[in-house]
């Protein structure tokens, strides 16, 4: 089973279709895709993916204002909304289903809000640390852009004590469930998002239950290519998508 998580930039604009074509190539079998958008562009890419075997979508896209930032949740298999005790309550940044899938399982998708948005950032860190904290409900996964990372390890110049909570919200979560990527690269260091300063951190993660990360045999950071902006770290996004393989 594969599983990509990407977030593809202010709904994919013009690089929509490219988008859809890289993800066509890493053939996964869900797909959690942050900062889609009620955008004509964004809903073009999910009616491509449909048609291209993942019919079973989720979104949390609000109708009154297109261009918000939202999530998609797209698989192979059938799913349905989970709700669960103790959601964070932004409901456009999260979003949690039970796929079923040969081996069925629960996936999270979430996008923290930046620094710049507090009051609406850490209250959402905590509410998904309580929720794997106190999770009981099978295998899951939960992933997407934390705006979050370890001191010094996931960044390549720290920014100093002022971003303490976020690191603390990924030792939090790794107390409870396996960081995907450090479950099997360790202390490697690789960035998913550079500033404008070219200054690399890694704030896309995904983790994985105890009842999960056993089965967890890859999981690569990757940029993708946009065939008209070949040599471009940035072509099809601003972050790299988290590509997993997890045994059935």
């Amino acid at each position: 089973m594969r599983l990509v998580y990407w977030n593809i930039r202010a709904g994919g604009g013009k690089r929509a279709e490219a988008i859809g074509n890289q993800l066509i190539t890493w053939q996964p079998d869900i797909i959690g895709l942050s900062e889609f958008r009620g955008t004509p562009a964004s809903q073009a890419l999910a009616a491509r993916l449909a048609e291209e075997g993942w019919p079973h979508q989720l979104q949390t896209t609000d109708r009154r204002n297109p261009a918000r930032n939202a999530l998609l949740l797209a698989s192979r298999w059938p799913l349905r909304r989970r709700r669960i005790a103790g959601m964070p309550i932004l409901r456009d940044r999260w979003l949690l289903a039970k796929i079923d899938a040969p081996a069925p399982l629960s996936i999270g998708v979430m996008h923290a809000p930046n620094f710049t948005s507090p009051h609406l950032k850490y209250p959402m860190l905590e509410a998904v640390v309580d929720i794997v904290a106190r999770w009981r409900h099978g295998p899951a996964v939960i992933g997407g852009d934390t705006n979050s990372g370890l001191r010094e390890l996931d960044e390549e110049n720290p920014l100093g004590p002022s971003f303490h909570r976020e690191y603390a919200f990924i030792e939090d979560m790794g107390r409870h469930w396996a960081d995907a990527f450090r479950h099997l690269h360790g202390t490697r260091r690789e960035y998913t998002w550079y500033s404008h300063r070219n200054n690399g951190f890694r704030l896309d993660h995904v983790f994985l239950s105890p009842h999960l990360s056993p089965r967890l045999t890859a999981c690569r950071h990757d940029w993708g290519v946009n065939p008209q902006t070949p040599n471009r770290r940035e072509g099809l996004s601003d972050h790299a998508a988290i590509i997993l393989d997890v045994e059935a």
